[in-house]
């Protein structure tokens, strides 16, 4: 019997290590393999079998199945606690919590790192505590960036719950920091440093943030770590562009561009080049704007990124406006139109469309001859920046009186607005026709005296809708006091009534079934062996120490607070995540600044003084 308990442990043991070592050479999915075999090779050694569940819970985080990471630290968290491993109850706490951030469960995760964090600093394990500090940290940085991203605000305008988060989190990070510099971790400072500015960044202190990735930048440089170098100047230069030092921003992402380039990361390197098209565009250079942006696009077409590329053709078109160049603008603008139909893009679509409408408006062409120019102008020749050189048909409007890249649809309804005001203000009714003062499509030019003769019809017409609706309403009104048969509480209702509630129930008695705890079982642990070793462990538990149960109680209350899983699924979002192009909150920025900067390239008209 003894021979054949070695045998297992030696073969559940092999099994475990042949797994790590698979996942330490970054194959997780077939390290997955051998500890599940180990698991199914079984063993009474709790240790071997908890690094089993920690080390399978770490797996399945990195291959992003987060239901079955989050199973086995919770297997490995119970048995740390049956076995009274402080040590091993700390780490799957932190393993717990980090698996628990992801999942999108913000509050029971903030509860296992602090027991993480609680129990480090109950043993006087520093590096425990250090780590549980960065993982409580980065589950209020990310529950503000979650609560934040649902209302797209811009950094620093964020409301005072998301606040508070993220200054909950930037407490965490100096105390985390602190502790590195006294144990003297640079790696462990670097990383420290890059969550402060990434958090300060988004509160606003935009300085603050700049002196914390500056600090990461030079860490990184130590450890010659280019991915890093690249986070931090890409992270630099977002900074400068909220304070608007656009060319220091753009040399940050010159260099950021470099590292991608060397590290030959494809998709970042578009990021890149879609950051600098940007910030040239906001320096007014769109010829090296449409450089970018020519880099960008062909990039996203080689890696099939189909909402990258369409940001490129409107950039693209955005540019070439700029530039007075409108018909290759139009042939951006309508490719922006495809691809944002054929990924049902509808903010696309109605951001393609009034683009199309101006550049109708400022090549002055009606629609029906627009295609033929179109392919006329196809014939042209283009440059290595992809601007035309053959204007037969271009026509260059004066950058003084032109209008500059209409993005949002706030400055078209403001515009719609004062072209209103101006046609009521100059049109004088007497030199319209009766029939054109009546017509809805002349609204604009309809004095006072058509609008109170209107007013009047109106208010007759809606009186009139108005008796109608209380007709209706008196029909839809049900009568207290019906006849026997007509009552609703009557003996056969009543009787088909009690049958519901008693179906309903039956369905709740087994809905409280299924939601009963089961006494801890723990996979692997077979054999024989194992009811001795259960009750053996509890017994060992009731007489050692008392449960300890505070943390499943502030546990069990996060949990109960969560509605999710009872709840209907929301719609799918429109917005479709893009390879090729930075955070949403960059590229809305991007757009903002350029519709603030419009009514400063915006030139008066000018007025002819009468004599």
């Amino acid at each position: 019997m003894n021979y054949l308990r070695m045998v297992d442990s030696v073969t559940c043991l092999e099994l475990a290590l042949e797994g790590e070592r698979l996942c330490k050479a970054g194959d997780c999915r077939a390290g997955v393999a051998f500890f599940e075999a180990a698991i199914q090779s079984g063993t009474d050694d709790l240790r071997t079998l908890s690094a089993i569940y920690s080390q399978l819970g770490n797996a399945y985080f990195f291959l992003g199945d987060y239901i079955k990471a989050m199973q086995y630290h919770k297997h490995d968290l119970t048995l740390a606690r049956t076995m009274g491993d402080r040590l091993g109850e700390a780490k799957a706490s932190g393993n717990l919590g980090n698996t628990l951030k992801v999942m999108g469960r913000f509050d029971e995760a903030a509860v296992c790192c602090k027991r993480h964090l609680d129990i480090s600093k109950e043993l006087g394990d520093k590096i425990g505590e250090g780590r549980a500090l960065y993982n409580l940290g980065n589950v209020y940085h990310a529950k503000g960036k979650h609560i934040g991203r649902l209302g797209q605000q811009d950094p620093g305008e964020f409301p005072e719950e998301v606040r508070l988060c993220l200054q909950t989190a930037i407490g965490y990070y100096e105390q985390n920091l602190s502790l590195m510099r006294e144990l003297q971790d640079r790696a462990a400072q670097g990383r420290a440093c890059g969550n402060l500015g990434n958090t300060h960044y988004l509160l606003g202190n935009f300085s603050q943030a700049i002196c914390y990735h500056q600090e990461r930048l030079t860490i990184a440089k130590e450890f010659g770590d280019k991915p890093a170098e690249r986070r931090a100047h890409s992270n630099l230069g977002n900074a400068h562009i909220f304070l608007g030092e656009f060319e220091v921003a753009a040399s940050h992402y010159q260099r950021t561009l470099q590292l991608a380039q060397e590290i030959g990361d494809r998709a970042v390197e578009a990021q890149a080049c879609y950051s600098l098209g940007n910030t040239f565009t906001l320096l007014r250079d769109y010829r090296a704007a449409i450089e970018y942006h020519l880099k960008h696009l062909r990039i996203a077409q080689e890696l099939l990124d189909k909402v990258g590329e369409g940001r490129a053709c409107w950039s693209l078109g955005n540019a070439h406006t700029a530039l007075g160049d409108h018909y290759t603008a139009l042939k951006y603008a309508e490719r922006h139109l495809e691809i944002s139909k054929e990924i049902g893009d509808q903010v696309g679509q109605t951001t393609a469309q009034m683009n199309l409408n101006d550049l109708k408006q400022a090549i002055n062409c009606p629609t029906s001859t627009l295609s033929t120019i179109c392919l006329s102008n196809e014939s042209g020749t283009d440059d290595k920046n992809g601007i035309r050189t053959d204007h037969v048909f271009s026509k260059r409007v004066s950058m003084e009186c032109m209008d500059l890249i209409k993005m949002t649809p706030d400055a078209k309804t403001s515009q719609a607005r004062r072209k209103k005001q101006q046609g009521t203000e100059n049109v004088d009714p007497s030199l319209l026709p009766h029939e054109a003062t009546r017509s809805p499509l002349n609204e604009s030019t309809v004095n006072e005296d058509d609008e109170g003769s209107c007013a009047a019809e109106d208010d007759s017409f809606f009186e009139h809708l108005s008796r109608f609706q209380s007709k209706r309403m008196d029909d839809q009104r049900c009568e207290l006091g019906g006849t026997k048969g007509q009552n609703w509480y009557s003996c056969e209702n009543n009787k088909e009534k009690e049958e519901f509630l008693d179906f309903i129930e039956g369905m709740q008695n087994r809905r409280m079934e299924e939601q009963r705890a089961d006494p801890p079982s723990f996979p692997g642990l077979n054999g024989p062996r194992k009811t001795a070793i259960l009750r053996r462990l509890n017994d060992h538990n009731s007489q050692v120490q008392s449960p300890d149960d505070k943390f499943f109680e502030m546990l069990a209350r996060c949990q109960s607070a969560r509605l999710e899983d009872q709840r209907s699924d929301m719609p799918p979002s429109s917005h479709q995540r893009a390879l090729t192009v930075p955070d949403e909150d960059f590229f809305s920025l991007i757009m903002r600044l350029q519709s603030r900067r419009l009514e400063d390239q915006r030139a008066s008209p000018t007025t002819l003084k009468r004599n």
